[in-house]
C-alpha cells in the first residue's frame, strides 16, 4: 500500500477512540488529543465553532459545557455530524446538533447546571476542516449555581486535571486578552501537570475588546509570558453577532481584516487568526501522534496479545451452526465433569489458596466431624451407670442375682448402638451438602449458557438426592446388623474376666490412645480470649495438644513455652461469641472449680471459624477433655437417683460398664471405618460415573439442543465486544505499520523563561469536604501585568 502519509495519523487515533468509547474501559490507551482548557467566559466555544464554520454548541449565562464533548474534525467533501451514542443518525442541521448536545447533557447531569465527566462523542464532516481531535472541557468556575456542589470548583478542576495529566494530550491554554494573563487559570493548571510547557499551545482571545491604546502584541510574540508552543491570537464574534446570527465565514473575513489592519498585529498577521490556529494544531497534533507511535504501537500488541486467546473461540463463530452447538455442549459437559472430579479427587493445577474445597471438606467430615460427633455420645458416665443398673436389676426380678447377667450387657450395647444412627445420617447429610456445593462451583462455568447451566445443576442434584436415600438405608441397615448379634468372641473384646478385674482409674482413661507415651494429637495457633486489658489483652499463641497436657508457646518454634496445663479433670464448654468480635469462641475449665490458668476460672479460646472450633473441640476429645454436660441435667439426675447400691450390685454394673465400654469402642471403630467407605461407593464415585457416562444422554431428553445453548444475552454482548475491540486492534495495527515513521516533523521549541508562573503561582487549601483531591493553585493577588 506504500506510505499513506501523516494524514492518516488523526482518522487512525479517531477510530481507535470510537472503538474504545463504545466498548468500554476495556482497553486502557490515552490516545493523543487536544484539550481545549479556560475560564468560563474565555471563548473556547467560539473558536471551535470558528474551525467547523457552524453554530452548534450550546449558549447561554453561567456554565454551560457541563460534560466534556470529545471532537473529532473530518475533512470530507460533504458536510454533516454524527454522534457515537446514536451513530445510525445523520444530522445536516446544526441547530439540531446543539439540541441533542443539551439533551444528551441533560440526559446525565440533570437540568440544573450539575456536572459530569462522561464524555460525549461528536464526529463533524466538513469541506472546510482540517483533520483535528479536540476535548471540550467544562469552564473554571467559582460560584456554584443551580444544584451545584459547593466545591464545584475543585470538581470541574479535577475533571479538567484528569484529561490533561495525560502525557498523551497537547494542552489549548485559551485566555481572554482582556484580563491579565498572570491570572490565566488555563494557564495555570497547564504549568501544573507539564512544568516544562512541552504540551502546552496558548490562544489569546478578544484582541478586538482591549482597553484603546492597549495592546497583546508582547505576548503573542512570546516575549512576556513565554510557552515553548508560543502563542496565537483570534479574534471570535461577539455576543451581539451571534445573536445576529452573523455568519463564521463573514467572521473569520473580519478577524483577518483586523489583524492585518491593526498596528500592532499586522506584521505578524499571517501567524495569527483562526485558519492558522487550525492549521497550527492540526501540524503539532499530528507530530505529537508520531512521536507517540512506539508506544501506541507495543500498547496496541500487548493489548491485541492478551485479547488473542480469549477471541480465538469467537474468531469463526457461526451462531445457528447446529455442529458448533453440539461440539459446545460436549465440551462444556466433559470439562465439568472433570472439574468435579478435581475438587472431589484433588489436583495440583489451579489449586485453592483461600479455602477448603470439595474433597478436603468432605475429608474433614469423614475424619474430624464424625469422629466428633461419635465422641460426644460416650461421656453421659452417670446416666450409663444407672442404665445398667436398672437393667441388672429387671432382668432378675424379684431374685436377688448371684451372677452378673449377660442379657443385661446386650440389652445396654444394643440400646448404644442405636444412637449411633443420629451422628450417622447427620455425616451424609453434611457430605450431600458439601457435593450440592462442589456441583455448583463447577457449573459457574457454564454460565454463558444458563438453561444447560440451570438443567446440568437440577440433573446432578436429583441424582445425588436419589443416591441419598439408598446410602442412609445402607447405613442403617451396618446398624441394624450391628445390633442383630453381639459378637462377643471378637478379638478385641476384654471379656468377661478382664472386665471384672479392671480399675475405675483405667476406665477413665478410655479415650487416650497409645498410653503409656506422650503423643501430641493436634499444633495449632488459638487466641486466649479473655485476658485483661490490664495484663496485654487477647493474645495469640501456638498451641500444643498431647494426651496428657496441653501446652502453648511463643510462636511455632515451640523454644520459648509460655504455660503447660494438665488435661486431668478438664472439660470444654461453649462461650457466646462477643457482640463486637468476628472470632468463635470455647472454653477450658477444671471440674473441680479450681483456677485452670493464674487467676482464670476458664481459658476462653478463640477461632477465626466455627469449622475450626469443631476440629479443636474433636482433638480435645480424642485425648479424653469432654464437654460439659448440662448443669440441670446433672441436678435432676442427682435428686432422681442417689441411692446407694449395695456391694455386689456395683460390681455388677462396674463389669457390665467395662464390657459395654470395650465393646461400643469396636462398633464405633468399625463405623468411622465403613461410614466413609459407604458414602464413597455408594454416592461419591456413583455420582463421578454419573456424570461421565449419563450426564449427557439426560440433557438431551431433558430438552432440545437448541434450547440448551441459548446464549445469554451477557455472552454475546461481551462476544460482540470483545471481536470489536480485537478486530479494531488489527486494524490500528495495520495502518501504524503502514504509515513511515521516518516523516519529518517540526521539532518542539526549546525551553522558555517560565520564573513568572513560580513568582505569581500561590498555594490555597482545599475545602474539609474534598480532602483526597489534588491541590490547586489559585491566581495570585497581585497582578504581574498592573
Amino acid at each position: 500500500m506504500g506510505n499513506r502519509g501523516m494524514e492518516e495519523l488523526i482518522p487512525l487515533v479517531n477510530k481507535l477512540q470510537d472503538a474504545f468509547s463504545s466498548i468500554g474501559q476495556s482497553c486502557h490507551l490515552d490516545l493523543p488529543q487536544i484539550a481545549v482548557v479556560g475560564g468560563q467566559s474565555a471563548g473556547k466555544s467560539s473558536v471551535l465553532e470558528n474551525f467547523v464554520g457552524r453554530d452548534f454548541l450550546p449558549r447561554g449565562s453561567g456554565i454551560v459545557t457541563r460534560r466534556p464533548l470529545i471532537l473529532q474534525l473530518i475533512f470530507s467533501k460533504t458536510e454533516y455530524a454524527e454522534f457515537l451514542h446514536c451513530k445510525s443518525k445523520k444530522f445536516t442541521d446544526f441547530d439540531e446538533v446543539r439540541q441533542e448536545i443539551e439533551a444528551e447533557t441533560d440526559r446525565v447531569t440533570g437540568t440544573n447546571k450539575g456536572i459530569s465527566p462522561v464524555p460525549i462523542n461528536l464526529r463533524v464532516y466538513s469541506p472546510h476542516v482540517l483533520n483535528l481531535t479536540l476535548i471540550d472541557l467544562p469552564g473554571i468556575t467559582k460560584v456554584p449555581v443551580g444544584d451545584q456542589p459547593p466545591d464545584i470548583e475543585y470538581q470541574i478542576k479535577d475533571m479538567i486535571l484528569q484529561f490533561i495529566s495525560r502525557e498523551s494530550s497537547l494542552i489549548l491554554a485559551v485566555t481572554p486578552a482582556n484580563m491579565d494573563l498572570a491570572n490565566s487559570d488555563a494557564l495555570k493548571l497547564a504549568k501544573e501537570v507539564d512544568p516544562q510547557g512541552l504540551r502546552t499551545i496558548g490562544v489569546i482571545t478578544k484582541l478586538d475588546l482591549m482597553d484603546e491604546g492597549t495592546d497583546a502584541r508582547d505576548v503573542l510574540e512570546n516575549k512576556l509570558l513565554p510557552l515553548r508552543r508560543g502563542y496565537i491570537g483570534v479574534v471570535n464574534r461577539s455576543q451581539k453577532d451571534i445573536e445576529g446570527k452573523k455568519d463564521i465565514r463573514a467572521a473569520l473575513a473580519a478577524e483577518r481584516k483586523f489583524f492585518l489592519s491593526h498596528p500592532a498585529y499586522r506584521h505578524m498577521a499571517d501567524r495569527m487568526g483562526t485558519p492558522h490556529l487550525q492549521k497550527t494544531l492540526n501540524q503539532q497534533l499530528t507530530n505529537h501522534i508520531r512521536e507517540s507511535l512506539p508506544a501506541l504501537r507495543s500498547k496496541l500488541q500487548s493489548q491485541l496479545l492478551s485479547l488473542e486467546k480469549e477471541v480465538e473461540e469467537y474468531k469463526n463463530f457461526r451462531p445457528d451452526d447446529p455442529t458448533r452447538k453440539t461440539k459446545a455442549l460436549l465440551q462444556m459437559v466433559q470439562q465439568f465433569g472433570v472439574d468435579f472430579e478435581k475438587r472431589i479427587e484433588g489436583s495440583g493445577d489451579q489449586v485453592d489458596t483461600l479455602e477448603l474445597s470439595g474433597g478436603a471438606r468432605i475429608n474433614r467430615i469423614f475424619h474430624e466431624r464424625f469422629p466428633f460427633e461419635l465422641v460426644k455420645m460416650e461421656f453421659d458416665e452417670k446416666d450409663l451407670r444407672r442404665e445398667i443398673s436398672y437393667a441388672i436389676k429387671n432382668i432378675h426380678g424379684v431374685r436377688t442375682g448371684l451372677f452378673t447377667p449377660d442379657l443385661a450387657f446386650e440389652a445396654i450395647v444394643k440400646k448404644q448402638v442405636v444412637k449411633l444412627k443420629e451422628p450417622c445420617l447427620k455425616c451424609v447429610d453434611l457430605v450431600i451438602q458439601e457435593l450440592i456445593n462442589t456441583v455448583r462451583q463447577c457449573t459457574s462455568k457454564l454460565s454463558s449458557y444458563p438453561r444447560l447451566r440451570e438443567e446440568t445443576e437440577r440433573i446432578v442434584t436429583t441424582y445425588i438426592r436419589e443416591r441419598e436415600g439408598r446410602t442412609k438405608d445402607q447405613i442403617l441397615l451396618l446398624i441394624d446388623i450391628e445390633q442383630s448379634y453381639i459378637n462377643t468372641n471378637h478379638e478385641d473384646f476384654i471379656g468377661f474376666a478382664n472386665a471384672q478385674q479392671r480399675s475405675t482409674q483405667l476406665n477413665k482413661k478410655r479415650a487416650i490412645p497409645n498410653q503409656g507415651e506422650i503423643l501430641v494429637i493436634r499444633r495449632g495457633w488459638l487466641t486466649i480470649n479473655n485476658i485483661s486489658l490490664m495484663k496485654g489483652g487477647s493474645k495469640e499463641y501456638w498451641f500444643v495438644l498431647t494426651a496428657e497436657s496441653l501446652s502453648w508457646y511463643k510462636d511455632e518454634e515451640e523454644k520459648e513455652k509460655k504455660y503447660m496445663l494438665p488435661l486431668d479433670n478438664l472439660k470444654i464448654r461453649d462461650v457466646e461469641k462477643g457482640f463486637m468480635s468476628n472470632k468463635h469462641v470455647f472454653a477450658i475449665f477444671n471440674t473441680e472449680q479450681r483456677n485452670v490458668y493464674k487467676d482464670l476460672r476458664q481459658i476462653e479460646l478463640a477461632c477465626d471459624s466455627q469449622e475450626d472450633v469443631d476440629s479443636w473441640k474433636a482433638s480435645f476429645l480424642r485425648a479424653g477433655v469432654y464437654p460439659e454436660k448440662d448443669q440441670a441435667e446433672n441436678e435432676d439426675g442427682a435428686q432422681e437417683n442417689t441411692f446407694s447400691m449395695d456391694p455386689q450390685l456395683e460390681r455388677q454394673v462396674e463389669t457390665i460398664r467395662n464390657l459395654v465400654d470395650s465393646y461400643v469402642a469396636i462398633i464405633n471403630k468399625s463405623i468411622r471405618d465403613l461410614m466413609p467407605k459407604t458414602i464413597m461407593h455408594l454416592m461419591i464415585n456413583n455420582t463421578k460415573a454419573f456424570i461421565h457416562h449419563e450426564l449427557l444422554a439426560y440433557l438431551y431428553s431433558s430438552a432440545d439442543q437448541s434450547s440448551l445453548m441459548e446464549e445469554s444475552a451477557d455472552q454475546a454482548q461481551r462476544r460482540d465486544d470483545m471481536l470489536r475491540m480485537y478486530h479494531a486492534l488489527k486494524e490500528a495495527l495495520n495502518i501504524i505499520g503502514d504509515i513511515s515513521t521516518s516523516t519529518v516533523s517540526t521539532p518542539v521549541p526549546p525551553p522558555v523563561d517560565d520564573t513568572w508562573l513560580q513568582s505569581a503561582s500561590s498555594h490555597s487549601r482545599r475545602p474539609p469536604a474534598a480532602p483526597s483531591r489534588p491541590t490547586i493553585i489559585r491566581p495570585a493577588e497581585p497582578s504581574l501585568l498592573d
